[in-house]
């Protein structure tokens, strides 16, 4: 499955040292220009992750909210390329997504898919070095996907 990602689940999980689990759970990486411009000085390049423009210019919908230009070209590719999924982490920019028929993915649920995988041993060790980052999680979020991890 081909997934687009939005810049805040790519720094952060480069931060803890995960970003490599993407490779390992997806087909494919997509990431727009203006995704590319804000990671370019956090996250080393890695020839799994491609840049792919937007051929058509943002979409109205997206335009309307109050969203970064990162946040709207990653929906706009992801409808554009009808990808398996999006993975965002702003919860604006999640409920856009989700309007337009997206399924959405954040940093936290992209943990638990792996733990789920066997690919990393706990979850909670890795929300714990996002949040020592400044990642925002809000509590709800933490506590959920620990439940779901069976970690709580």
């Amino acid at each position: 499955m081909a997934v687009v990602s939005n810049s805040s689940p790519l720094i952060g999980l480069e931060q803890i040292g995960q970003l490599d689990l993407l490779r390992h759970l997806f087909e494919q990486v997509l990431i727009p220009n203006a995704v590319a411009l804000e990671i370019r000085l956090s996250v080393a390049p890695r020839p799994w992750i491609c840049l792919r423009p937007v051929a058509q210019p943002p979409r109205v919908e997206t335009k309307r909210r109050a969203l970064g230009p990162g946040e709207r070209e990653a929906v706009s590719l992801a409808v554009e390329v009808n990808a398996g999924a999006i993975v965002l982490d702003d919860e604006l920019a999640r409920r856009v997504a989700r309007e337009l028929g997206l399924p959405v993915i954040g940093t936290a649920g992209i943990l638990l898919i792996a733990k789920q995988r066997r690919l990393i041993g706990n979850v909670r060790t890795h929300l714990d070095a996002l949040l020592a980052r400044r990642f925002f999680l809000s509590t709800q979020v933490y506590e959920l996907v620990l439940r779901k991890a069976g970690e709580l």
